[in-house]
């Protein structure tokens, strides 16, 4: 059974928007990468790092806004996040060091994680034992944000410069800090304790401790890794090997986000007839499976049309992994969803701070480095899953 919202309808729409903050705020730039480095006299290598440096801050501010949701009002955390995003967006366009532009990519995270550590909780107090349904809604309306970013990325760079990209990012996260002056997002909190180092850790201990959600945590994290090693080395494996245009890369990058967001669709469809936990293991089949099949043709060194169409079932299989992983955690956790969510973030974001630096140890010269990361996350997450049913 699920609450009404006074917005209705328009409820996901908005939290969705407010959760492509992240999305928009990594592929917008990624068809940039190679120009900026151009432009801040630097390396790819470097401005892959500014990727991991957005992933860390956001990991950062999960673990620090994410307790604060479950104390303080989720509209006015929304709203603190929305204006320092768009406050280091605005300097992330006029920089002109690699080392500043990393920092501030650091910040524009963190105020982004103030925003989007609120969602989760507002879902599932409106959809309760349909969170998997809602979550599924949001990431789906979501997918639209890094559907059209890189070809927007693109389009802002040839009439004008990189740096519009960044002031894109600046009138969106206003325009939806208008939007939440006027409507409330607040959930009933269940405490008023206060602001104390005891308060924090009380609160991670409760979600840590809790045995029947770990190992669900711990999938949520191996899956999330496995999308920002695809994130991280798409640039390298679309634009560098095999040399597409940027145009070109724009539709490549929608091809495996169209499939991200068909499995959405599809767990959306699924889940109120089977339930998350099997659908869960639906997922992570479906990503074992493609899994060997994009190692395998990366082996035998494929076309790019081909390996991007293997790439497809891989990332649908992310997606509905994803969503209801997530949706187990958060349905054990009531009273404690934005800690909940900040667990799911952190180790979300941080597993992915390890790709941009775990990829430029390897040096990859091909595709097989990258194809070998994902599948082999994903295999251990589905151990995960075995460890769960024994438990």
């Amino acid at each position: 059974m699920t609450l009404e919202h006074p917005l209705g309808r328009f409820l996901l729409p908005l939290l969705a928007s407010i959760v492509a903050l992240t999305p928009l705020a990594i592929d917008l730039y990624l068809p940039a990468m190679l120009v900026i480095a151009s432009d801040l006299n630097t390396d790819l290598e470097n401005v892959q790092v500014s990727l991991s440096s957005y992933l860390g801050g956001y990991a950062l501010g999960m673990m620090v806004f994410g307790p604060l949701a479950d104390r303080f009002s989720r509209t006015r955390l929304t709203q603190i996040g929305l204006l320092g995003f768009a406050m280091t967006s605005a300097a992330l366009a006029i920089t002109q060091d690699i080392q500043v532009f990393c920092i501030l990519r650091i910040l524009q995270a963190f105020f982004g994680a103030a925003a989007s550590v609120v969602v989760p909780g507002v879902i599932r107090h409106y959809y309760k034992e349909n969170t998997a349904k809602g979550m599924s809604y949001v990431s789906m309306i979501m997918m639209v944000a890094p559907l059209v970013a890189p070809s927007l990325g693109a389009v802002l760079m040839l009439v004008w410069h990189w740096s519009a990209i960044f002031f894109v990012l600046t009138g969106y996260a206003i325009t939806i800090l208008i939007i939440t002056l006027t409507v409330s997002i607040d959930v009933p909190r269940f405490t008023n304790d206060k602001m104390t180092l005891h308060f924090f850790t009380r609160n991670y201990l409760t979600v840590f401790s809790n045995r029947s959600s770990r190992h669900d945590i711990l999938t949520s994290m191996l899956v999330s890794f496995a999308f920002f090693c695809f994130l991280t080395s798409v640039p390298f494996i679309y634009l560098d090997y095999y040399q597409v245009s940027e145009q070109l890369f724009g539709m490549l990058f929608a091809l495996n986000i169209i499939a991200l967001m068909f499995g959405n669709f599809l767990n959306t469809r699924l889940v109120p007839k089977i339930g998350s936990r099997k659908m869960l293991y639906i997922g992570l089949l479906i990503g074992l499976v493609s899994g060997i099949s994009v190692l395998v043709l990366s082996i035998y060194g494929v076309s790019v049309w081909v390996l991007a169409s293997a790439i497809a079932p891989l990332m649908m299989s992310l997606g509905i992994t994803a969503s209801n992983a997530d949706a187990l955690i958060l349905i054990a956790f009531e009273k404690h969803t934005g800690t909940a969510t900040a667990v799911i973030g952190t180790l979300r974001f941080g597993s992915g701070t390890l790709v941009g630096p775990l990829l430029a140890l390897i040096q990859p010269q091909n595709t097989i480095p990258f194809a070998a990361l994902m599948f082999s996350a994903v295999i251990l997450a589905g151990l995960c899953q075995i460890q769960h049913r024994r438990f």
